[in-house]
């Protein structure tokens, strides 16, 4: 006998047209189902079987299907029970999550939706049975953080826990925080911690592919189907099956595209360009974006009914400045990083540089706590980082001498051959006269490809961080921007 022949399944709804639909699927697909009407059939049924795997509704005639939960959990805490909700109660299905459930299933929901959590749930207990990596708990008392994250801070410690319980279930989560608070190492946590860390996690960033091959890159295309497919190609979302699809700088995407991924996200199709045929995959969608997403509805920028089939579980990353001592802990982490790899000898922070770090708001968030490090390493030698050491600007900022308020704008490497790009961005920016003719005198005798390299990252530095923020105030596409970063690496390699 299988495990899943063995493992019976409690199914408790109060709807019986749905219940016996339900049933319908999981007998079709090789489980032994039970079926409960309400609470108090569901806690006789449970009691007598014990299973492992319920089925939870949690709006039932005579109690809370919370209350359910609770009684199963004090019986078996190891039990995966995914609860059922209706559309607009989804904070109620969070909070079944933070009780301990499995995953959550939306109505309506399709027999491949319903079948994959319970295979999911299948999968887990296998795992635990044969001693297999569960989901992995974390650390949260140290400064490793978890899963690629850094610090135990507050804010942080609330992450981690929404990361875990969102790992275990299937549901779509729409990452937002500002440009450079770990997007994507959250998406990689959500994937790593989930039943299908087994699959690939595929990233794909929705700012910095030309729009008219994104279509290409997220469904695939048949050879010959346009100028330049010399090749099939397999697109992403197939590339995924099985595992995570991670759509970062979803808002970017362009209107007509947004329909296409509206409609696999209902079906779970996808058709490659120049296909006749779609076909079916399995994937499990993770979206990012720095932008206010619902202002993006609102400015008629992203369409509403994707907004709400992407927006089923939130997560907002805290910005740098709102963590407390984790900058210091993500600088030390960073340092004896870059130390190694530039083959210096630093091994610490001097209390003043630790008060400056602290004290500086970090409106680029940890990417620019890195390109700081990074260019304090490359600049200077000893074994301690000194006050004078960090760039003029973040000492400035830091210690309100420039009556910065709030974040300000992000540093450009102030300390670094980059300096005269910083200022002169900073200065035609926000200078009279006198102050933008200077800015623009200080350049002179930089060649022309040097200065248009400093210009373009003082200005996605200004923008936080973010090319396509940074492409629209330059008027450029993202990916010409991106081609040129990719150049000067490839040029510094």
């Amino acid at each position: 006998m299988t495990l899943r022949q063995s493992e019976p399944v409690l199914l408790v709804e109060d709807t019986r047209s749905l219940a016996s639909l339900y049933e319908a699927y999981l007998s079709k697909a090789g489980f032994r189902v039970e079926c409960a009407y309400d609470a108090e059939s569901a806690v006789a049924a449970y009691d007598r079987l014990k299973p492992r795997i319920v089925l939870l509704d949690l709006v039932l005639p005579d109690q809370d299907g919370l209350t359910v939960l609770r009684k199963i959990h004090g019986t078996d805490i190891s039990a995966k029970v995914v609860v059922i909700t209706a559309n607009g109660s989804i904070n109620r299905a969070v909070e079944a999550m933070r009780e301990g459930a499995f995953d959550f299933l939306v109505k309506p929901f399709d027999e491949r939706r319903l079948i994959g959590a319970v295979e999911n749930a299948l999968t887990l207990l296998g795992d635990e049975a044969a001693g297999g990596p569960a989901a992995t708990e974390p650390d949260m008392s140290t400064a490793e953080g978890m899963q690629g994250f850094i610090g135990s801070s507050e804010p942080m410690r609330r992450i981690y826990s929404m990361v875990q319980s969102i790992a275990r279930s299937t549901a779509t989560v729409f990452i937002t925080g500002e440009s450079g608070t770990g997007k994507e190492i959250c998406a990689q946590a959500i994937h790593d911690l989930s039943v299908r860390r087994k699959g690939p996690f595929v990233p794909v960033n929705c700012g910095a592919i030309p729009r008219d091959l994104l279509e290409s890159e997220l469904f695939g295309h048949l050879r010959g189907s346009f100028t330049g497919a010399v090749l099939d190609k397999r697109g992403a979302a197939a590339v995924a099956d099985g595992g995570t699809l991670f759509l970062d700088e979803i808002c970017e995407m362009d209107l007509a595209l947004q329909t296409k991924l509206l409609r696999f996200l209902q079906t779970s199709m996808i058709q490659p360009v120049g296909a006749t045929e779609a076909s079916k995959v399995d994937v499990r969608i993770v979206c990012a974006t720095n932008r206010d997403p619902g202002g993006e509805v609102r400015a008629g920028r992203f369409r509403e009914d994707l907004y709400y089939r992407l927006h089923v579980v939130p997560i907002e990353l805290p910005p740098l400045r709102a963590r407390g001592s984790d900058v210091i802990a993500i600088a030390e982490v960073l340092l004896a990083k870059f130390s190694e790899e530039e083959e210096r000898d630093f091994k610490r922070l001097s209390p003043a540089a630790r008060a400056a770090l602290k004290a500086y708001p970090w409106p680029g968030n940890v990417r620019e706590l890195q390109n700081v490090l990074r260019n304090v390493v490359v600049l200077n030698e000893g074994e301690e980082v000194t006050r004078e050491m960090l760039p003029p600007a973040l000492l400035a900022a830091a210690d309100g001498a420039d009556g910065v308020a709030g974040p300000g704008p992000a540093l450009g490497l102030a300390a670094g051959p980059a300096a005269p790009a910083a200022a002169a961005a900073q200065g035609a920016a926000g200078a009279d006269g006198a102050g933008h003719e200077a800015a623009v005198r200080s350049l002179v005798g930089v060649p022309l490809a040097e200065m248009e390299r400093r210009f373009i990252e003082a200005t996605i530095d200004a923008c936080n961080g973010s090319i396509p923020k940074a492409a629209r105030v330059l008027d450029v596409s993202p990916s010409t921007l991106y081609r040129k970063r990719e150049a000067w690496t490839r040029g510094q390699d």
